[in-house]
Parts: C-alpha cells; sequence; structure tokens
C-alpha cells in the first residue's frame, strides 16, 4: 500500500501524468487497491477540459514592451508572446528537444549542416499558410551586422539558409554544434509571416489570437480555432496583467482576481500554501540569480576586487534566510546540476571573511564604497539579499551601498547601465548557449562586460567537439574559468515556484522556463 500512496502523491504532484499512473499501479497489480474516490478522480481526469478565461499575473511588465521577438526580454513579453506564436523547436518537460514547427531535422556527420523538414498545412493568424520562407525571413530578423537581437550570437555562426523546398530548410554552420535543435527553441526565433513590419499585431501560428495588449499592464488573446496542435490551447481566452508587486500578485490569486501567478515570495509561501482553492507548483531547474559588476569600469576590472566580493557572500544563509531552503547555492558561474556538463567535483566557494580581505588588500582597496543598486523587479527579495549581502559583507571589510531602483524601467535603466547591480537567468538547457548567450565576448546579452581569451577558445572548440569525455572536460574547465575570474557573484539557483487556483489542472511541468516552459497557457486547462 505504501507504493501505492507514493504513486498516489506523484500524480497529484504532476510528477506523472494519467496514463504513466495507471501504467506503473497496474505493473504492480495494485489496481484493486485503488479507493473508490481516486478511481472516480482518475475517470473525471479523462483529458483536458475547453474553455474559460485563464489570468495570468506576472513580474517583470514595463510600459516599454513590444512584441518585436528582438525586444522581447521579461516575462509578460515572453509569455504573451508564446500564446501567438511558436518555434520550430520546442523543449518538454524532460528538458528533451522536441518538434514544434519543424516536422523533424538531421545533421551532416559532422554537425555543420542541419536540415529542418518544416511542417505542412500550418496557418498564421491571417490565413497566410506558413512556408519556409517564413522560417528563414523568421531567423534572419536576428542575424544582421547591425542586429541588437539577443539571438544574435546563438545565430551569427550560422553562415547561410538556404530553402531546399518550400518545406525544407538546411542551415550552413560556420563549424560543427551538436545542440543545434536546442537553439531553435529559443523564445526570441518564433516564426513569423515573411516580411513582417508590424510585430505589434502578433501575427503568428500559436493557440492563441492577438485581441489587445497595452504595454506594461495587460494583454487579451483568444484561442486560435484552426490551431495546428492536438490537444492543446484548452482555454478560450488568456489574460495576461503586468503585477510587478509580490504582495500584489499574492492578493490577487488569493481573492481570485488571477488564476496563477509567477515568483511567489518563498518567505509568506506557507500562509499561500494554506489558503483554500490555492496549489503551490514548484520546480527546479538553471533559473539563477546573477550580481553583475562592469569588469570593463573601475575597480571591477581587477579579479582580486571580483574575488573579494565573491567569498564575501554566505551563501548557505541566504539559502536559509532568503530562499526558506526552496533550491541550491551557487559557485559563480551559471551551469546548474541540471545540465548535462554540471561540474559537481568543483569545490564550493565558502564565505570567508579572511580571503576576501586578503584579496581586497591585493586589490589596494583600502576605503571604497560598492555601490549596489537593484529592486525587486530582478527577483523576488532582490533588496532583502542585498541588505543581507551588506551586512555579510561587513564582517570582510567589505562596504556595500544598498542603492534601491525604481521597479519599472529597472531593466531599461539599470540593467547593464549600472556599475553594479543584480539579474536573474532561466538560464538554458545546454552550457553552450547560456555560455554564448551571456559570457562570450560581444554578445549582446554579456551583462558584465567580461572578456576572457581562453575562455572564448574553449567555447568555440566545445561547440564542435563531439567526443563526450573532452566535451565534458571543456565545459568543466569553463566553469572554472567563469567562478574564478568571471564577472557576476551567482549566489543561489532558486525553485521556480508559482501559486495557481485548484480549479487548473496539468499533467506535467517543465523545469526550463517559468510558467511550465512558458507553455502553460497551451498546457494547462480548468476542470469542469
Amino acid at each position: 500500500m505504501l507504493q501505492l500512496k507514493e504513486l498516489e502523491e506523484m500524480l497529484f504532484q504532476g510528477k506523472l501524468n494519467r496514463r504513466e499512473f495507471i501504467a506503473r499501479v497496474s505493473a504492480l497489480g495494485l489496481t484493486a487497491a485503488m479507493s473508490p474516490a481516486l478511481l472516480s478522480t482518475l475517470a473525471h481526469a479523462s483529458g483536458p477540459k475547453k474553455g474559460g478565461r485563464l489570468r495570468i499575473g506576472c513580474a517583470g511588465a514595463q510600459t516599454s514592451d513590444s512584441l518585436d521577438p528582438i525586444t522581447v526580454s521579461n516575462l509578460m513579453t515572453e509569455s504573451l508572446t508564446w500564446q501567438l506564436r511558436n518555434c520550430l523547436v520546442e523543449v518538454d518537460y524532460k528538458s528533451n528537444p522536441v518538434p514544434e514547427l519543424a516536422e523533424s531535422w538531421e545533421a551532416t556527420p559532422d554537425a555543420k549542416k542541419w536540415i529542418f523538414k518544416i511542417r505542412k498545412g500550418v496557418e498564421f493568424h491571417n490565413g497566410k499558410t506558413m512556408d519556409a520562407e517564413d522560417v528563414i525571413f523568421s531567423i534572419n530578423h536576428h542575424r544582421g551586422k547591425d542586429s541588437k537581437s539577443p539571438a544574435k550570437v546563438i545565430v551569427d555562426p550560422v553562415k547561410e539558409i538556404k530553402m531546399e523546398d518550400k518545406h525544407t530548410v538546411a542551415f550552413m554552420l560556420e563549424e560543427g554544434n551538436a545542440d543545434f535543435p536546442f537553439l531553435m527553441s529559443d523564445y526570441h526565433l518564433q516564426i513569423v509571416p515573411s516580411g513582417t513590419t508590424e510585430f505589434e499585431k502578433g501575427v503568428g501560428t500559436g493557440g492563441y489570437m492577438l485581441v489587445s495588449f497595452e504595454p506594461g499592464v495587460r494583454s487579451l488573446t483568444k484561442r486560435n480555432p484552426n490551431y495546428w496542435k492536438e490537444g492543446r490551447a484548452h482555454f478560450d481566452e488568456v489574460e495576461t496583467i503586468g503585477i510587478n508587486d509580490v504582495n500584489a500578485r499574492t492578493n490577487a490569486v488569493k481573492t481570485g482576481q488571477i488564476d496563477v501567478m509567477t515568483r511567489c515570495d518563498v518567505k509568506t509561501l506557507h500562509l499561500l500554501a494554506k489558503a483554500p482553492g490555492i496549489q503551490v507548483v514548484e520546480t527546479n531547474g538553471t533559473k539563477h540569480y546573477t550580481i553583475p559588476m562592469q569588469t570593463d569600469i573601475s575597480p571591477y576590472d581587477n579579479n582580486d576586487v571580483r574575488l573579494a566580493l565573491k567569498y564575501g557572500i554566505d551563501r548557505e544563509q541566504m539559502l536559509k534566510t532568503i530562499l526558506r531552503g526552496r533550491g541550491i547555492i551557487g559557485n559563480d558561474h551559471p551551469i546548474s546540476p541540471a545540465n548535462r556538463y554540471y561540474a559537481s567535483e568543483l569545490p564550493q566557494r565558502e564565505f570567508d571573511p579572511d580571503k576576501a580581505k586578503f584579496h581586497l588588500k591585493k586589490a589596494g582597496i583600502t576605503d571604497h564604497t560598492f555601490k549596489l543598486h537593484t529592486a525587486d523587479a530582478a527577483f523576488p527579495g532582490a533588496v532583502d539579499v542585498a541588505i543581507l549581502y551588506k551586512e555579510q559583507a561587513a564582517k570582510a571589510g567589505i562596504k556595500i551601498e544598498v542603492v534601491r531602483e525604481p521597479m519599472d524601467g529597472y531593466w531599461d535603466d539599470v540593467w547593464r547601465k549600472k556599475e553594479w547591480c543584480f539579474s536573474y537567468w532561466w538560464g538554458r538547457p545546454t552550457e553552450d548557449w547560456m555560455f554564448s548567450t551571456t559570457y562570450a565576448t560581444g554578445a549582446s546579452w554579456n551583462e558584465s562586460d567580461w572578456k576572457h581569451e581562453g575562455f572564448n577558445k574553449l567555447l568555440k572548440e566545445a561547440r564542435s567537439e563531439l567526443d563526450e569525455k573532452k566535451r565534458r572536460e571543456m565545459y568543466f574547465e569553463m566553469q572554472k574559468i567563469v567562478s574564478d575570474e568571471g564577472g557576476s557573484v551567482i549566489p543561489l539557483f532558486p525553485s521556480d515556484v508559482m501559486a495557481a487556483t485548484t480549479k487548473l489542472k496539468y499533467e506535467n511541468v517543465a523545469a526550463n522556463i517559468e510558467l511550465d516552459g512558458l507553455k502553460l497557457h497551451e498546457r494547462w486547462w480548468f476542470e469542469s
């Protein structure tokens, strides 16, 4: 009976779907032991139900938000644009790349040429049938010499895109890339009709069509009656509401003003979990908090200063105090245990005031106050993290002044503008993708403007290395370089925590990005 109870818990936590649950119970010969209530629940859960308006309360909304895939940079626009559009590839709940608008793909043995077969019969919201020209236009939107797209760094290695026929696209790469299909799942690389200039109309192939969009405030979409994915997009409408304040989001979900909220406050999560009609959904993936320094500006151009600040933070205390244990401690590099080549054998950097003092003295810093810019727009609890960090660093003789910035406009006015601030990343499914996006020299989202010749050389070599052992060794070395010399303090990998009405149902929850891999709008449904 203990085994059955364990399986029941996994079912209700979303770790098993209905089909997997029944298969396991049957294999154990426990079908007869299931309670009438459970059998009734399973019968009732025979499949997703259509209908209703889903209301999502999102953090990170800004009045400067746009639907141009190049400018999408916060949770509200990311969620909205994936209601409207699809990519060639989707990442499933097991963090594997699976076909989306691409039907299949294959590569040459050296992984330098990738051929994607494009799905036939898929229509855009305006009635146009999608083909290879739309795919090529959408990817090229990010490729130009002067492109400011965050995805430019991952499409730059594409030296040519060729239409082999109306439903076949070939990508020729400068060097082999065994992870290339993963890159085609990037939320910037959504497919739009060829020639699109009015991105604010939101025309795509997605499960929902745009009704209205008020940047930074609210959007409304309605179900696409011609959606090409069977068994997806169950809601009649999806309303996405910008609510940057975590207390306001919490009140909204408790009072039924919204159906699901992101980025719960872990300090009050135990109370929220006890609220009637509320379910808490937690996942662990690659999301991490960062505290980037501008390494081309004094004193952060001195690695001893960076090391002093890394040794001056007590990660264990932060995990207990800030996250209430919901997450794991970071080691000043962006690769998590969820990644394939995570360097588990790399020694964990610990809080060491003496080492912090040593490096500060070595850097010649005697009387300097480090200004740390922050707001809870960076992530829930960012201000609390900054204040705690200030107290911890003081034990090493490091003076930190916490500068509280406005919530609205944080990503435009503070991130990458101030010399030291707070940030967060969802991470990426592959090491190459994460490093290429935020640590490669010249990457548009290299938030610390860090440059390291040896790192860049290894990054390029590992990308095309097909020997697993050698590739693992290279990614270990890159993690060590970033940890020891990189421009960011990376203290924590928090769990992703959502709160939702118990009326919302789901089978599995992806951990690669918030909101069920940004697919909650098409994977979840209301109970009847």
